[in-house]
């Protein structure tokens, strides 16, 4: 019987098809799947199911009308229920029938489904005799590799003697040898004054620091070195760290990752410290050549002023023994809106009236007239916008430090984990 015929027998007794005209119904078998009224079986409704196989776009239309029925509707979802079920099991046979969808993922479940555009891979077994990866080995390539381009390090035993400065004996005790490469420049490792500061706070608050600065670690002793280091370059504030090597590099990848769309612009000559701290901040950096203002000045003019820029240079090169052009470098960057890091490392304690380094010797007798801490408007120091220097070197003990406006020292100091997350340096080295 013509199926359109056979519905028409039937929309008498089905309130919900005695609704659907004549014309609409021929219409609906007209657009749907081959077979008319055989839409509605099992094999048309696995038909339809898949809406993932190309140029397929889900149910026939007259399947999509006929599942609206309350009477035919709960009929089609059983049977999609049971095609699911016999699908299902199918998968988990890994031996899928002719009727299922060919694009369609076999799964277990929908809790265990792959994620998208992974590929099930099949478990590393730890039971085989795979021999495991030649740590040893490698270490050792990488130790030939030093000794082959000849840049292998050794370390000479020196032991400084603090009654015979420069001298100091090796491994053994006879043996005298004068230290020409001692970064104690001045010798202050043994004056009495640092040497009975550092014995009456041994005495007082013992060797250790007790913690990092943000739970037991922070004292007065820290306070008043920072602060005595913000008078020496005429800052607002200073903060201490471990090593001026933690200094360079928790600062500018501290502070370059903080200022959105940051470009470093650093001396070629730069110290390996403050190279890494460029390399942490990932920031986007130029190298200009060593001292070369043209060169700077050509790289600065590829960006607007309103782009966060930093300069980064040195006083004192100790490689070269050259001097940065400080004033100048800081002419430049003012010029194109960029603010300026300079190290003075190799300085503090050697130049200036105070020992506050190149930046304070440039202006020399106003410095040595005004008050201690004043700030010096248009001096060379007042034009530097981030000073960092060691304790270790001039100064004669250990720890670098950063000197700056208030508002950066603080930041520096809320965000740094070369700053936050370390022991403080103990008493004695304070005092």
């Amino acid at each position: 019987m013509d199926p359109i015929k056979a519905m028409s027998l039937l929309n008498r007794a089905c309130p919900y098809l005695a609704r659907t005209g004549m014309t609409a119904l021929q219409g609906l078998a007209d657009a749907g799947l081959s077979g008319g009224m055989r839409s509605l079986s099992t094999s048309a409704v696995e038909q339809a199911r898949c809406g993932v196989c190309p140029g397929h776009t889900g149910q026939s239309a007259l399947l999509a009308k006929a599942s609206e029925c309350p009477v035919v509707g709960p009929s089609i979802r059983a049977n999609d229920a049971a095609a699911a079920a016999k699908a299902a099991k199918a998968c988990s046979q890994h031996a899928p029938p002719a009727t299922v969808c060919p694009y369609a993922k076999c799964v277990e479940s929908a809790g265990n489904a792959s994620p998208p555009g992974k590929t099930d891979v099949a478990p590393v077994s730890h039971e085989s005799k795979e021999g495991v990866f030649d740590y040893e080995g490698q270490y050792q390539a990488k130790l030939a590799k030093k000794h082959g381009d000849k840049s292998y390090r050794y370390f000479n035993n020196i032991n400084r003697l603090a009654g015979r400065y420069p001298q100091a004996h090796t491994a053994n005790a006879s043996n005298i040898v004068t230290v020409w490469c001692s970064n104690d420049y001045l010798g202050q490792s043994k004056n009495p004054v640092v040497v009975d500061a550092m014995k009456s706070a041994l005495d007082t608050y013992g060797a250790g620091a007790g913690g990092t600065r943000n739970i037991a670690g922070n004292s007065a002793l820290h306070l008043r070195l920072e602060e005595e280091l913000a008078t020496l370059h005429r800052k607002e504030a200073a903060l201490v760290f471990s090593s001026c090597f933690v200094a360079n590099d928790a600062t500018i990848s501290t502070l370059c990752s903080a200022l959105p769309d940051c470009v470093i612009f650093s001396d070629k000559m730069n110290h390996a410290s403050m190279i890494q701290g460029i390399r942490h901040s990932g920031a986007k950096k130029h190298v200009f050549n060593h001292n070369d203002l043209d060169h700077l000045e050509q790289l600065l003019a590829q960006y607007p002023r309103s782009t966060p820029k930093l300069v980064a240079f040195e006083s004192v090169y100790s490689m070269s023994g050259t001097v940065g052009r400080i004033p100048e470098i800081c002419a430049l960057a003012k010029k194109y809106g960029a603010i300026t890091f300079l190290d003075e490392v190799h300085a503090v304690g050697m130049y200036g009236p105070r020992g506050a380094g190149v930046a304070e010797h440039y202006d020399y007798e106003a410095s040595l007239r005004a008050p201690a801490g004043q700030r010096i408007a248009g001096s060379v120091v007042d034009q530097v916008d981030i000073i960092t220097g060691t304790l270790g070197k001039a100064f004669g003990i250990v720890g670098g430090y950063i000197a700056a406006s208030s508002s950066l020292v603080d930041m520096i100091r809320s965000y740094a984990p070369g700053f936050i997350f370390t022991t403080s340096l103990p008493p004695p080295i304070n005092a």
